[in-house]
């Protein structure tokens, strides 16, 4: 009987300081993401057995919190820190906009030249993800397993899983405080069971919108 493996990547909620290229800048959590994620994660009955964290404190803070509340391990894995966006970080599309007109959709149309200075390379960022996913099969096999990261990782991973260009990683739009999920029953190469979705998966008990401590 084959054993199945479901791994649920759930994107950190709104941090302070709102929308920008924020990459590997360690900003915590807003009050309203910290809402955002107690609501995703209320739902049907949860089964995670395992979480598993981006080391940024918007995920690792949140995923400690839902540990401790479930009574679960919680591990960091340092690939899964968000893509180093080099010169933009810290800066809102608007303020680069006003730099040059056309650098975003320049990017999005080709992220893989047209990276922001400094920018951690695309295939890099790729490479250190699909390592840490197959790692993650191999380590929690025949586990539901909770992934808590960001927008970019959860992209890198669905080009991995669906043998996609690149250059389609920004193609695919993942909410804040969103959830994707990924199963494998060993006869078949990962599937995408859904993607994007908000309002809850798995009900956890009465949280306080931060940590009491």
């Amino acid at each position: 009987m084959n054993q199945i493996t479901t791994i649920d990547l759930l994107r950190h909620g709104q941090p302070e300081g709102g929308r920008r290229y924020r990459g590997q800048i360690d900003d915590p959590l807003s009050a309203e993401g910290w809402q955002e994620m107690w609501v995703s994660v209320n739902g049907s009955p949860p089964t995670w057995q395992h979480i598993v964290s981006s080391p940024l404190i918007r995920c690792h803070a949140f995923a400690a919190a839902l540990g401790d509340r479930l009574g679960i391990p919680v591990t960091r894995d340092q690939r899964l820190r968000e893509v180093g966006f080099g010169a933009w970080e810290g800066h809102t599309a608007d303020e680069l906009r006003a730099q040059d007109p056309q650098v975003i959709a320049r990017f999005y149309r080709d992220p893989v030249t047209h990276r922001p200075a400094g920018a951690e390379p695309l295939q890099d960022f790729s490479d250190r993800v699909s390592a840490a996913f197959q790692d993650m099969l191999g380590q929690y096999r025949g586990q539901h397993l909770l992934v808590v990261t960001h927008a970019g990782v959860i992209r890198a991973t669905l080009t991995h899983v669906l043998n996609a260009p690149l250059g389609a990683m920004y193609r695919m739009s993942i909410a804040t405080a969103s959830i994707t999920r990924i199963r494998v029953d060993g006869e078949r190469p990962p599937t995408v069971m859904f993607s994007g979705r908000t309002g809850g998966v798995s009900p956890v008990p009465e949280a306080p919108v931060q940590p009491s401590r």
